[in-house]
């Protein structure tokens, strides 16, 4: 038996970060609060496991990983609607599930969704780095990507046991996803028909999106001012328009300023379901207050 508990990175798939709720307080110096991109998922995982519901976990984009285990652990997966195997053997979503030390996980691509959450019991246990383990793409803080042949510590497990063996939630969905906005802060640099444009058509998101934003295609947002603004604090959420009126929403590691027009913001609670929509699925964007979900 292994005398440590640990993750053994066999391969990583297109990209896995370690990502817990990220770092607050800090973007006045200039430092982006990162984190799960979908912090629902990360939230449910560590719940099932027993973990603070801050913990450390990998988030996987698009399936691919393998870990071996070091030692036994409890481990679950949510988010997207992945494939799981342990050691070939097909195992539940979101289902608290025993790793035996030596035993491999994979995670296939995912058949809806786009990030998959593997949270492991005592959470992953790599040093934090401005009082977060999370990864930022962006800024290049934070634990390293992790690789093929990496070695990421899990930390001691909580003294209470898991309560709950699978959660019965919704998978993410294939079709089109809404997404409540508020309009603003410089809705008044848009022509007044923008904000019925942004409300009335769908936009596609397109290959070019990462952990920093969604670039998406459709109906193109026109300005009524030339220029460009002085550099503004931006949040997750905030579409941001460049001239060529396709707009950018910005994901959990988006710059902490921006110099184009954010014509609304997504509402907090649904950055989650945009985090998970693949590439080449519809948003169509709604006044907050027209309800959640897709």
């Amino acid at each position: 038996m292994s005398t440590i508990r640990a993750l053994d990175i066999v391969t990583t798939g297109p990209q896995t970060t370690v990502q817990d709720l990220g770092r607050e307080g800090l973007a006045g110096l200039g430092v982006g609060r990162s984190g799960a991109a979908d912090v629902d998922s990360l939230r449910l995982g560590n719940r099932l496991l027993g973990n603070p519901e801050g913990a450390a976990a990998l988030e996987v984009t698009f399936g691919g990983l393998e870990v071996r285990a070091r030692g036994g652990m409890w481990v679950t997966v949510t988010g997207a609607m992945s494939p799981v195997t342990i050691d070939g053997l097909p195992v539940g979503h979101a289902a608290v599930t025993w790793l035996p030390d030596g035993a491999s996980l994979r995670l296939g691509p995912p058949s809806a969704g786009l990030r998959s959450y593997l949270a492991v019991r005592g959470g992953i246990a790599v040093p934090s780095v401005l009082r977060s383990r999370s990864t930022d793409t962006m800024a290049v803080l934070g634990p390293p990507v992790p690789r093929s042949g990496d070695l990421l510590p899990v930390g001691p497990a909580p003294a209470s046991p898991p309560l709950v063996d699978v959660a019965a939630v919704a998978s993410p969905t294939t079709g089109e996803v809404r997404l409540r906005v508020v309009p603003g802060p410089r809705a008044d640099w848009f022509v007044p028909s923008a904000l019925k444009t942004l409300f009335g058509g769908t936009y596609e998101v397109t290959a070019e999106s990462n952990r920093v934003g969604m670039r998406l295609a459709g109906p193109a947002l026109e300005r009524s001012r030339e220029g460009e603004l002085k550099s503004e604090g931006m949040v997750p959420g905030a579409l941001q328009v460049p001239p060529t009126g396709q707009p950018t929403l910005f994901l959990a590691d988006h710059p902490v300023t921006g110099g184009y027009p954010v014509i609304g913001v997504v509402l907090t609670d649904d950055i989650g379901l945009a985090a998970q929509a693949q590439p080449g699925q519809r948003l169509r964007f709604v006044l907050a207050g027209g309800g959640r979900g897709a």
